[in-house]
């Protein structure tokens, strides 16, 4: 008889259920072990960890087997040690009920009703059962699958036990995995992880003296979804309010953390303690970051940066000292939301709906326009370097401001300003009243909007039409920069609740794209 059993395997940050079957039989020479079922490099060295778990388990395991393991679906490449504890478990139940031979004392009752039970763990040579990257995606693909009990190590069961409809059961090692699948009732269901909020390191905006055109920037921004560029000289607080943005973020919906534990989960960072998500994912990674960390890759294809900043923020601090050709990346994935990696072995698709929040000095010594100090820059210098950021990838940002210089008055004055959690509120209550409008369109901020929803929901006056189209030839702008302002606009009528946009709110929107012809010229 054929021992089947089920498993799961990561496909991106998506989970599928895979079936593995062994056979087992009994050969008159030495014993040889088959995995077929397109195994990776690490499913293939299972076989080594598995045979020396099962003897180091007490487990029989007879030397004249003629033993060969199926992973169904035979067309889909399978990844990760995740299937020793499945594959170990099959062979001895394929050992029990095939080979006459197995010693009374070592004679095992065979466990029942496997098409319940969905297995994922990595073997240790002693038995010891050990946690793998993904358990949350696999534990969804086991209950969509219709299992109704999960096995996995003790490390991931609380992970997975977040998965609704899905009973978890976290074992150590392979004897008390074979026991737990005899008689489930014997032992204790996991717990789903607490969930608590992380440590937000108690950033807030209240820490942040002057700068109020920065900060009103940065709360239109967060109300919208927009994407931001600050240029300002070392010191004038860039850094410090991108690291604040989260705080006035509105919260993650339910869809939008359990996506983002997923992604988490795929790249082995999620805490099993931590559960689900619950704040924002803020990303800043260095500039000397490869495109392929950026985007994602790898012999085994991975998320990079811009997937574990979905529905979050995503920072380049010093724009121009990345690489071009990574800069130039993003331009599709802020787009579509998305970033498809293709490899020989196949295509992946990464999902990276993010804010791209940048900062940058406005010249090389960082000091032009600087009251206090002098530039040593030469005009040429300053073109270089700012040629460095494309115009396409310009036209990506809603918003482009200049952060001036901080008075250092103002940073004895004991008066602060607006909290996160008041500036938070009439964020949350913005979106809100963007997400009861485009109920149904698929459209979640206003940064989204394109095509006829923007001409549907921004519906200007003759004079704001006029106005708009000055502006557009004063300050050189493209036809997306036009639809930006557009978006911006909306978001600030949003944020002091008006359907309607004012003509107020198309001059602040233009004022924030004022900067990129400085950048341009």
């Amino acid at each position: 008889m054929i021992a089947r059993l089920f498993s799961a395997a990561v496909a991106g940050i998506d989970g599928f259920e895979v079936q593995v079957e062994v056979d087992a039989r009994q050969v008159m020479d030495s014993a040889r072990v088959s995995v077929v079922g397109l195994p990776d490099a690490a499913v293939r060295e299972s076989v080594q960890r598995v045979s020396s778990a099962l003897s180091n388990s007490s487990f029989f395991r007879p030397l004249d087997l003629l033993v060969t393991v199926n992973l169904a679906p035979a067309d889909v490449k399978k990844q990760g040690p995740g299937f020793d504890l499945p594959i170990a478990l099959g062979l001895e139940m394929a050992i029990q009920m095939n080979y006459e031979a197995v010693p009374e004392p070592l004679r095992r009752a065979v466990p029942g009703r496997m098409e319940e039970w969905c297995l994922v763990g990595e073997l240790a040579l002693d038995g010891r059962v050990r946690g793998v990257r993904g358990v949350l995606p696999l534990a969804a693909a086991a209950r969509d699958a219709g299992r109704r009990f999960l096995l996995v190590s003790e490390e991931n069961a609380a992970e997975a036990a977040v998965v609704d409809g899905l009973t978890v059961y976290g074992v150590r090692s392979l004897r008390e995995a074979w026991e737990v699948l005899l008689d489930p009732s014997r032992f204790e269901p996991a717990s789903p992880a607490s969930g608590a909020l992380a440590d937000a390191e108690d950033l807030d905006f209240a820490d942040i003296k002057g700068q109020s055109y920065a900060r009103r920037a940065m709360e239109i921004a967060a109300a919208g979804g927009h994407n931001l560029l600050m240029c300002g000289s070392p010191g004038s607080g860039k850094s410090m309010l991108a690291s604040r943005l989260p705080s006035i973020l509105p919260p993650l919906s339910f869809e939008e953390s359990l996506e983002c534990s997923k992604i988490y989960s795929v790249c082995g960072v999620l805490r099993g303690s931590d559960g689900l998500m619950r704040n924002r994912p803020f990303r800043a990674p260095h500039h000397t970051i490869s495109d392929v960390g950026l985007m994602g890759g790898g012999t085994t294809i991975t998320p990079g940066e811009v997937t574990l900043a979905h529905h979050g923020v995503l920072f380049l601090d010093e724009l121009p000292e990345f690489s071009r050709r990574t800069l130039e990346t993003l331009r599709q994935p802020l787009e579509s939301g998305r970033v498809t990696i293709s490899r020989a072995s196949g295509s992946v698709d990464f999902p990276c709906s993010f804010m791209l929040v940048a900062a940058m000095n406005p010249c090389p010594c960082g000091y032009l326009g600087d009251r206090r100090h002098s530039c040593r820059c030469s005009p040429a210098d300053v073109v270089r370097y700012r040629k460095k950021i494309s115009g396409p990838l310009l036209d990506r940002f809603d918003m482009l401001i200049d952060v001036p210089p901080v008075d250092p008055a103002s940073l004895l004055s004991r008066p602060q300003g607006e909290s996160s959690a008041v500036i938070r509120e009439r964020v949350v209550e913005a979106r809100g009243r963007q997400a009861e409008r485009y109920a149904g369109t698929g459209v979640g901020c206003n940064a989204r909007l394109s095509g006829r929803l923007l001409q549907r929901y921004c519906v200007l006056t003759s004079k704001q039409k006029q106005l708009l189209l000055d502006a557009v030839h004063q300050l050189a702008l493209s036809a997306r920069a036009f639809d930006r302002i557009l978006r911006v606009a909306r978001t600030i009528a949003d944020l002091d609740g008006r359907k309607e946009l004012a003509d107020n709110d198309l001059y602040e929107a233009i004022q924030f794209r004022q900067f990129e012809k400085q950048m341009r010229a």
